[in-house]
């Protein structure tokens, strides 16, 4: 599993996109993708996508000086599944 760290206002809506394609194997393919905040409350995930490399979460609210962790759980066209975690610390821009 890996982790990314990045800041996020508590009023901003905004998009984040994860890239699987250095991960997949040769003709593998993403095919269910799902996001999780922990802890729950004041993050919320307005939508989520994915294509066949990409994973997209649009995130909306957060208190701010807390710390949330966003997981990406994907499966693949071959069965392969793994999480990637997003750190958000929130904070005024």
């Amino acid at each position: 599993m890996s982790t990314f760290t990045t800041t996020k206002d508590p009023e901003a809506v905004l998009d984040y996109k994860i890239d699987w394609s250095s991960w997949l194997e040769t003709g593998d393919t993403i095919v269910s993708s799902t996001f999780a905040i922990t802890p729950s409350g004041a993050l919320t995930v307005d939508s989520e996508t994915n294509d066949t490399t990409t994973a997209t979460v649009w995130l909306s609210g957060g208190a701010k000086g807390r710390q949330y962790q966003v997981v990406n759980h994907i499966t693949t066209t071959a069965g392969r599944e793994d999480d990637r975690t997003i750190l958000f610390t929130m904070t005024d821009k």
